[in-house]
């Protein structure tokens, strides 16, 4: 997989080349989208970079920008070109100099508040009226610390002060977001105070080009945007893999042994491995799944993960796959285990050699340079943005525990002559119902990450969620599917469109987890109940064919559907007379109101 460089005046200058590089590659698969970029500073050269980082994560962007400062007449008024253009992702972008008001030495705390809340309110009125017209997720930067401080370190403490006021402003704007639907902030105070303040700030650029900091500084800003936008639309990685020996812990345990590896607060070494193995535990604990990819024996590299000063154990890897195979084999043995794309893979590996392997045999799985130090393994990784989230969801906590139950799942189904007896020894149950309140944030997530078992690939904002759960004329099914190993979560979604008394299937999607249950089968049962219900007679259905959902191209021939049209490009329309006699294939899974 082609990598964009790190050195920003290297980016800025190739940028051209690199764009066509990009578009070249033949691994690459580009999912469109239409983002408008309504700046209180000039954004050309933003725009320029986040495209370019957007097409490594793989989407292509068509992008509108509003004029110089315009960001809020397009927002609150009518725009033809930006209605037009009807962008699928607002970016407000704004910085410390677009702060209309600032506190003065006389002003008092209450006056300060009503400084910082009329601040807000226009933004708030920015992110309504959008929302009004295009029903679609805002990113809106929040602000970067000033460039200089009137009251020295007073400033962060004095009401008056400027460091101060910037606070409130960001967290106010938190809280604001925090309690809206589809409105993200990007912290551009984080990217700021990582880039440093003296090297961010540049006056002289802001007077003559009104750029908003420095012009070495966009390809990094841009980078923590494009982060965010993927995360938006589901494009981020799912698991991280590690190399054990001099990754996770210093030496090689098979010559060492168990005392002989660094890891522990003796040395500064092993305290550094100790601190990286925090950061691992700290992805695991917010639902990044964690695999072991190692040339060792087995009881070795268990050995090593029970280390009396690990923070990481075996129970916390979903998949352990220590042997002397090759890492690429192994890797994609990996992604097959836990029945997930390479796409969703990140391979560190403290051994160059290895690295350059992976990249070459395994091309979709990200293989971040980390180096050969310890200390820096933690920023590199975080700095890349593999696993950026918008929020941490019940099943994203639990990933790992059900990932370890579906092992266990699979050892019992080799015990069985039968898989039907299999299946029946599960003891599943489902709750299929209709969208509720509670899970539209799963179920935006489901969608925007559920590539295989997925017939058309359509995603959507969380606002399509919430609009398509209160349309009458539309058809909303979820499914949690449990058995006596544990509770799987929320797993299946269905969307059907009703015009008249025909249905049609716009989703249909279910998380790899429960693949082979039978669990379609009785989501298939629930929605002809409910088409029966509202006197519907004709249910329709296209398969969308994808590099990634061949597994669906005979779902809806095993539903009971009749082909009606076979596409060129492989897609294929479908049809099914809804009758009383109508009944999906038997499954072994008891369907709870």
């Amino acid at each position: 997989m082609f990598s964009l460089p790190d050195d920003s005046n290297d980016f800025i200058l190739k940028k051209r080349a690199l764009r066509r590089q990009l578009l070249s590659d033949a691994n690459s698969i580009f999912v469109p989208k239409r983002i408008a970029i309504l700046g209180g500073s000039t954004t050309h050269e933003f725009k320029d970079c986040l495209e370019l980082y957007l097409l490594e994560c793989g989407i292509k962007a068509d992008f509108y920008q509003s004029e110089f400062d315009k960001y809020y007449e397009d927002s609150v008024f009518s725009n033809s070109e930006l209605n037009a253009f009807d962008p699928e992702l607002v970016i407000l972008f704004i910085s410390v100099a677009n702060i209309k008001c600032w506190p003065g030495v006389r002003n008092s705390k209450e006056e300060v508040e009503q400084i910082a809340s009329a601040e807000i309110k226009r933004y708030r009125t920015c992110w309504d009226k959008l929302f009004d017209r295009f029903s679609c997720p805002i990113v809106q930067n929040n602000f970067e610390l000033p460039s200089y401080r009137i009251l020295g370190n007073a400033d962060c403490t004095d009401h008056r002060g400027g460091v101060r006021f910037v606070n409130t402003l960001n967290n106010k704007m938190a809280e604001e977001a925090g309690s809206s639907s589809g409105i993200y902030i990007h912290d551009l105070c984080y990217d700021a105070a990582c880039y440093g303040l003296d090297r961010w700030h540049d006056r002289a650029a802001w007077h003559s080009y009104k750029l908003a900091f420095k012009i070495e500084a966009t390809p990094f800003v841009a980078k923590s945007m494009a982060n965010q936008i993927s995360a938006l639309f589901g494009r981020t990685r799912k698991c991280l893999v590690l190399d054990l020996d001099n990754t996770i812990w210093g030496g090689v345990i098979g010559d060492d042994g168990l005392g002989g590896i660094r890891l522990g607060p003796e040395t500064a070494e092993g305290a550094a491995y100790i601190e990286f193995q925090q950061y691992i535990y700290q992805l695991h604990e917010r639902g990044v799944l964690l695999a072991v990819c190692s040339k060792n024996e087995n009881h070795n590299a268990l050995s090593g993960l029970r280390h009396p000063e690990g923070v990481i154990r075996p129970e916390n890897f979903a998949c352990i796959i220590a042997n002397w195979e090759s890492k690429s084999d192994n890797i994609k043995k990996i992604a097959q285990s836990l029945n997930i794309g390479l796409d969703s893979l990140v391979f560190v590996d403290d051994n160059p050699v290895e690295r350059d392997i992976v990249r070459k045999f395994n091309p979709q799985v990200v293989v971040p340079e980390v180096g050969d130090r310890v200390e820096e393994y933690r920023m590199k990784i975080d700095r890349a943005g593999y696993f950026d989230t918008l929020s941490v969801l019940d099943e994203d906590v639990n990933r790992t525990r059900m990932y370890i139950e579906n092992s266990k799942r699979e050892v019992l189904a080799g015990s069985f002559d039968s898989y039907d007896d299999y299946l029946a020894s599960l003891q599943m149950e489902a709750e299929i119902a209709p969208f509720r309140e509670e899970y539209y944030d799963r179920i935006h997530q489901l969608i925007n990450k559920t590539n295989q078992f997925n017939l058309t690939s359509k995603r959507c904002s969380r606002e399509d969620v919430v609009g398509w759960s209160l349309d009458p004329e539309k058809i909303t099914i979820f499914a949690r599917l449990a058995d006596k190993f544990g509770d799987n979560g929320l797993t299946s979604v269905v969307i059907a469109n009703i015009k008249g008394v025909v249905a049609t299937v716009d989703l249909w999607l279910m998380s790899c987890r429960v693949i082979k249950r039978g669990l379609e089968f009785a989501m298939m049962e629930v929605l002809l109940r409910e088409c029966n219900d509202r006197g519907l007679i004709e249910l329709r259905a296209t398969y969308k064919k994808s590099q990634k959902n061949i597994m669906v191209q005979n779902l809806l021939k095993d539903l009971g559907f009749s082909l009606q049209l076979k596409h060129e490009v492989g897609d294929t329309d479908w049809r099914l007379l809804i009758s009383d006699e109508i009944r999906p294939p038997i499954h072994k899974i008891k369907v709870n109101p």
